[in-house]
């Protein structure tokens, strides 16, 4: 009795709300978790409502261990649409239903600028005004919000637009929304995609469960050995004093970052999306190896698929699109790429690095229109336009990274004045041998990346193919692989912040 109770006070710790401990995928804890969870949620499969509730609590529980009391900003959001969707389907007036959506639009927007880019604006207003002008405020930026807005926005907006009906009940919405696997970084779900999973009867097919197994020990590759050593022992050396680094170091630093920012955002959609599927539901592909791409076109159409392809619908259709002439076609392009930069971030290297690949996506869709025999995919290129197409976009998209990763625009200005004016080759032998593991993983990121998909394919059909305990296997080596290069801390992905 007395180590039960010995043991309470650290049973309430963990299941505290601690802000420097995040519960994340590749963390033990949530391993933990998960397991007695997953137990439970097996029992239940077959009392629907029960199995709803069970999961809806443990969801709130998953974001309140993540953002502590603002796990309430949720749960608002979730009453405020819900009733929102049913007040657009009663209503005949289509003014009425444009007033009803654009409550929804402003609602969450309203939250989501509250929190992300109050500061932001009394930085602008102080700059323009003088310093001073305003105070700053001591914001909390709530895990994930971007997502869980942008998700409920699309629910009503679809509803407005005639394309799903509402839900009946309040927990399925509360459901749809919060589910865990996807709460805090993604992917953006469609409810016309998810809802009809919420009720059918939970099946997982040893299919599904080999690609499941797959999903997770490759997401923890990418996240827990790739990324985060990477990031650790070069990256953030470089990004942090970019004029203590030659040029190579400096250009390496940034190929390094491409890397790390894929492995990690990568690596938590292929967690998320295998965890959804040990729960018996489906999400759609949100990477598809985007630095294969031989455009900048087709490598929007790759990279954080669930957002670019939100963005498209939502906002750039709604703009216009390309409906109303070329030069419109191209501003609701830069419009839809900033707008999307500023998702990203409350600074003005997320809006350069929007941008950047609005004026990219602009050009490249002129070049369409210009040249004849122009592409908008690789495949349909031939092998040398393809491998110089891919030159430049995979060095234009690196850019770009180097905006979004560097903490001010002087960290730019050094970095690219090192790779121009000392790029030392001399040293690269040295750099090579002092960075050897590093350089090594980055090799090794790259090389999965760019294995044909076939391969990939093969592989992962193996993995889902083999037995059970051959699968077991290969987790518990995978954590094993984890245990040896980890720091002290557990690195919290880099997409929580947005």
């Amino acid at each position: 009795m007395q180590q039960i109770l010995d043991l309470l006070p650290r049973i309430k710790e963990l299941l505290s709300y601690d802000s420097s401990a995040p519960l994340i995928f590749n963390s033990g804890l949530f391993l933990f978790l998960f397991v007695a969870f997953l137990s439970v949620y097996l029992l239940l499969r077959r009392t629907t409502t029960l199995r709803i509730l069970y999961v809806v609590a443990f969801s709130l529980f998953f974001y309140y261990k993540s953002s502590g009391i603002y796990f309430l900003l949720l749960a608002f959001a979730a009453v405020s649409d819900y009733l929102i969707a049913h007040a657009i389907v009663r209503t005949d007036d289509k003014k009425m239903k444009r007033r009803w959506v654009a409550a929804s639009v402003v609602i969450n927007l309203g939250m989501l600028g509250y929190f992300k880019y109050t500061n932001f604006f009394i930085d602008i207003a102080n700059n323009l005004v003088g310093t001073g002008f305003l105070d700053f405020q001591n914001i909390f930026l709530p895990v994930g919000i971007s997502f869980f807005v942008f998700q409920s926005m699309s629910y009503t907006i679809d509803i407005y637009r005639g394309e799903i009906k509402p839900l009946e009940r309040w927990i399925d919405y509360i459901f749809y929304l919060s589910f865990f696997p996807q709460l805090v970084a993604g992917p953006i779900v469609r409810a016309k995609d998810f809802i009809p999973q919420i009720r059918k009867p939970v099946e997982v097919s040893e299919t599904m469960f080999g690609r499941a197994v797959g999903l997770i020990i490759i997401g923890l590759i990418k996240k827990a050995i790739i990324s985060d050593y990477i990031s650790l022992n070069f990256v953030d050396r470089i990004f942090d004093e970019p004029a203590l680094y030659s040029g190579f170091e400096c250009l390496l630093g940034i190929y390094g970052y491409a890397l790390q920012i894929y492995c990690d955002f990568s690596g938590y959609s292929d967690m998320a999306i295998g965890i959804a599927l040990l729960m018996g539901f489906s999400f759609p592909k949100n990477f598809d190896a985007p630095y294969k791409s031989a455009t900048i076109t087709e490598f929007w159409r790759r990279w954080h698929i669930s957002l670019s392809s939100w963005l498209r619908d939502y906002l750039y259709i709604s703009l216009g699109g390309n409906r109303k002439g070329k030069v419109r076609t191209y501003i609701n392009l830069l419009l839809t790429m900033v707008l999307g930069g500023l998702w990203h971030g409350a600074a003005v290297r997320f809006v350069l690095w929007g941008a950047l690949h609005g004026v990219a996506l602009a050009l490249h869709k002129m070049w369409l229109a210009i040249v004849p025999w122009a592409k908008a995919k690789g495949e349909d290129m031939n092998p040398l336009f393809r491998i110089l197409g891919w030159f430049l976009t995979f060095n234009v998209v690196c850019l770009g990274w180097l905006l979004f990763r560097a903490e001010d625009m002087q960290t730019v200005q050094v970095m690219l004045y090192q790779i121009a004016n000392n790029f030392n080759v001399n040293i690269i032998p040295q750099v090579v041998e002092g960075y050897k593991f590093v350089i090594g993983l980055i090799a090794l990121g790259y090389f999965m990346h760019f294995i044909p998909e076939k391969i990939d394919h093969d592989l992962m059909r193996k993995v889902g193919g083999a037995s059970f305990w051959w699968q077991v296997a290969m987790l518990v080596l995978t954590a094993w692989c984890v245990m040896q290069v980890k720091s002290s801390d557990i690195q919290p992905f880099i997409y929580f912040q947005f």
